[in-house]
């Protein structure tokens, strides 16, 4: 059974997080009392919430770099699917199994708490599973591929191309 509540993140995410963390942790130069205006006190709370956050996001950070190249969809993996709603040639998307604001990627990112995501937890390629969609019908998806991240980086076959095959 997989824990929601550890999250996945690269090494070079949890890096970037930390760089943020620490530049908005520096002290600023101390406000006049004349500076004091709703502008600066909404930056200052901002702040404080980027703060907050960060330091959930790395609190609940997986300490493992990556997932076993097992083929099983969990996060971490970049997952190859296809949505089932017109046989072999439905429309397919490939995606990052993670947490929005830990991966710096151009690939979107669908949390294992989403109606897909959660859909996928633990499948492997060829299965099907369906999920619901917000209008309350039931949307059929097949894992195609499930890859680690970094392995993703490393190989140079564009997982699109392997669901056309």
């Amino acid at each position: 059974m997989q824990n929601t509540d550890l999250i996945w993140m690269t090494p070079q995410a949890r890096e970037g997080l930390e760089r943020e963390l620490a530049t908005l942790m520096t002290l600023p130069s101390p406000a006049d009392e004349d500076d004091r205006t709703d502008q600066v006190v909404d930056a200052w709370l901002a702040r404080k919430e980027r703060i907050r956050q960060i330091h959930e996001l790395l609190s609940r950070a997986d300490r493992m770099s990556n997932p076993a190249d097992d083929g099983v969809a969990e996060p971490g993996m970049v997952l190859t699917v296809r949505f089932d709603d017109t046989g072999d040639t439905g429309d397919t998307e490939t995606f990052l199994l993670g947490t929005r604001g830990t991966v710096d990627s151009e690939l979107d990112v669908y949390t294992v708490n989403s109606p897909l995501g959660s859909a996928l937890l633990g499948a492997t390629p060829g299965e099907h599973r369906s999920y619901l969609l917000p209008n309350g019908s039931a949307q059929q998806v097949t894992l195609l591929t499930a890859k680690p991240y970094d392995a993703r980086l490393l190989d140079n076959s564009d997982p699109r191309e392997l669901a056309q095959r």
